[in-house]
């Protein structure tokens, strides 16, 4: 079977994951049957679909038309037989207990054509103990999507003992026709990916604390904001529910032995039924404010010991082939919100002080979750994760939040790399963004730059508030942090060569300072352009109330920032702020046919023009006598002789930059 065979999908649980997935899949084309045991189950799923389609509808984000025929395609069914009769591919979202689960797949059996694909949507159970109660266990995977399916990139592709790759890699192109990421899952494995890096997390944050050395603010402060991660560890715990962390754990526990025993403040909260936000209490208290977690607090030792464990369980994903460094990364930035993936972080800090770490903690407790594993020492010898891969030595363009390459005619493209948070702009990404450029600068095999975001979601929602957030709102780090983007930005802008930037989707505050700064600037017909800071009380700080007026006119510079709107790029052609609008089908192929088109033009006229142009901003005289020094400066250039030549000749010219 081919992804293109597949219509009707099946969805069976119409819960949160459920109905959610089975949105997904509606608002992929695909025909949707989702199945509850009680009509008051399924209908209130689909009600679920039809408000959710309806808030997607008023932002914007799909016509009216969509959301209807959207929900035209999904079919709410009691009936077991109906649901699955006529499904090619059936999801299973039942609540998370494996008898529950086995029986559905026992009476799926009974009712699905023998060429459907089963799917579970387990987080953590057994995908071979589950496919073994079918009669198609070679037809059976793990396809587990993240909390709310319409919003999470994320869809982790698990194989079970008996599954063929023909149905792994029919499950991962169905996950993006859904518009998903899907991971690689290799091995059957309690946790898979996500929840091995997140819930073993949870646990000794728990540990930490019931240990009397730390408080929850001292661990979450550490969490949130020395580590740069999403939420503090508690703060999670009570936003996922703390049952869900403890039940997985738990199973965790069963399967794979005591480094997995849950720590009994984790226990207790669930036996006292205080499950974090859904009940109003858990580690925090939601009836008196929630997760007030300071800024602060945070401990060094708090953050290494944090770091250690969720290294050596890197290394046991890795060592026992569940999945690379690459894919557990991707997976955990997609899926959790990372601002970088674990196996990096890990790296960073040193995989030989984190070995040593857990050492110290084994030697001082005597639990079994201290225990480094073998492959974390092998790593730390190879000098870390990626020590020993190939892209740890492709020498100056080796990046973590961008990605460089040179595909040809003299173009060098520079890729915002961090598709999971939108392409949001870190201040490691302007650290090696600046890097990039004056490494391109220098490359004698590149004469023109395209600056692209990775997927088709976003060029660059902006700055990566969370990431940012660590600096606790300082006044002065905000100083810093804004002259630093003007910098950075500021060298697309003074670059010698001609800056590309190619939009495709949200290019939304930061990203469009930095977009101001190119050169020319392309966009799909679906992108959306705007600098929303006012609607947050701030003003743009990466240099756009100055370089914006010099594009678009100061009055549509004010209109843009005063009013906070996002444009479509047919308006802000008319702005004058984009060149050129393109179909998202052809947007990769004139992206780079217009920045090679630039690259074969005159490098030392390019230059000098750019510079002249920037010179003459505040100061038309000063512009003027760079023009006419640079005028006379080319009138002794091989580039001139090359195109007079090849100007008498009705030839093209082929300039050196000489």
């Amino acid at each position: 079977m081919d992804v293109e065979d597949i219509n009707t999908i099946a969805v069976l649980g119409a819960g949160n994951m459920g109905h959610g997935i089975a949105e997904v899949a509606a608002l992929a084309g695909y025909e949707v049957n989702l199945r509850d045991i009680k009509e008051e189950f399924v209908q209130n799923g689909y009600e679920q679909i039809e408000w959710s389609l309806d808030k997607l509808a008023e932002k914007d984000q799909i016509s009216e038309e969509e959301a209807d025929a959207s929900l035209d395609r999904v079919t709410p069914l009691v009936d077991f037989e109906e649901a699955v009769s006529d499904a090619d591919f059936v999801v299973e979202a039942v609540p998370e207990k494996m008898d529950i689960k086995k029986d559905v797949y026992g009476e799926l059996e009974e009712y699905a054509p023998d060429e459907a694909v089963f799917a579970t949507n387990t987080s953590s159970l057994s995908i071979t103990e589950l496919s073994e109660v079918t009669e198609r266990p070679e037809r059976f995977c793990g396809m587990h999507f993240f909390n709310p399916p319409v919003r999470m990139q994320l869809v982790e592709v698990i194989s079970g003992a008996h599954t063929d790759d023909e149905v792994l890699d029919l499950t991962e192109d169905l996950a993006e026709e859904m518009g998903k990421t899907p991971v690689r899952v290799r091995k059957d494995s309690p946790g898979f990916i996500v929840n091995r890096i997140l819930v073993p997390l949870m646990n000794e944050a728990a540990w930490m604390v019931e240990s009397g050395d730390y408080t929850i603010e001292e661990v979450d402060s550490a969490t949130k904001f020395d580590m740069g991660l999403p939420m503090g560890s508690f703060e999670l715990a009570d936003q996922v529910g703390i049952d869900v962390g403890y039940h997985v754990l738990d199973y965790m526990h069963e399967v794979l032995g005591d480094a997995y025993e849950p720590c009994p403040l984790l226990a207790q909260k669930v036996e006292e039924e205080k499950l974090g936000k859904k009940t109003g209490e858990g580690f925090y208290d939601y009836e008196d404010g929630g997760a007030q977690i300071p800024t602060d607090a945070g401990r060094e030792d708090a953050v290494r010991r944090l770091q250690a464990v969720m290294a050596n369980e890197v290394a046991k994903l890795v060592a026992n082939d569940v999945a690379d460094p690459d894919a557990i990364d991707e997976a955990v930035m997609l899926g959790a919100g990372f601002p970088d993936g674990p196996a990096r972080i890990a790296d960073e800090a040193g995989l030989e002080a984190l070995a040593d770490t857990l050492d110290d903690l084994h030697e001082e407790t005597g639990a079994e979750r201290y225990e480094a594993s073998d492959y974390l020492r092998e790593a730390a010898a190879e000098g870390g994760f990626y020590g020993g891969s190939d892209d740890a030595d492709e020498g100056a363009y080796d990046y973590d939040t961008i990605r460089v390459e040179k595909p040809g005619e003299m173009v060098g493209k520079v890729v915002l790399d961090r598709p999971h948070r939108m392409n949001t702009v870190s201040e490691d990404l302007l650290d090696e963004l600046g890097d990039a450029i004056d490494a391109l600068e220098e490359d004698d095999e590149v004469r023109a730059l395209l600056l692209v975001g990775e997927g088709d979601k976003a060029f660059s929602a902006g700055a990566d508030v969370q990431s940012m957030a660590a600096g606790g709102g300082d006044p002065l780090q905000a100083v810093e942090l804004s002259k630093k983007g003007q910098e950075t930005f500021g060298k697309l802008e003074s670059c010698p060569m001609p800056v590309v930037a190619g939009i495709d989707g949200y290019c939304l505050g930061g990203g469009m300072e930095m977009a101001t700064c190119a050169d020319l600037r392309l966009a799909t017909e679906r992108s959306e352009m705007g600098q929303p800071e006012h609607n947050l009380g701030l003003l743009p700080g990466w240099g756009g109330t100055q370089r914006l007026k010099h594009i678009v006119g100061e009055g549509r510079a004010k209109e843009i920032i005063f009013t906070a709107d996002r444009f479509d790029p047919e308006t802000m052609a008319d702005f004058g702020f984009v060149n050129e609008v393109v179909e998202a089908s052809e947007f990769e192929e004139r992206a780079f046919e217009l920045a090679a088109d630039l690259a074969a033009g005159p490098p030392i006229a390019q230059k000098y023009t750019k510079r002249a142009m920037l010179a003459g901003r505040d100061d038309t005289d000063a512009g003027l006598e760079v023009e006419s020094q640079a005028f006379g400066h080319l009138m002794n250039t091989d580039d001139l002789m090359e195109g007079v030549t090849a100007f008498m000749g009705d030839g093209e010219p082929e300039f050196e930059g000489k």
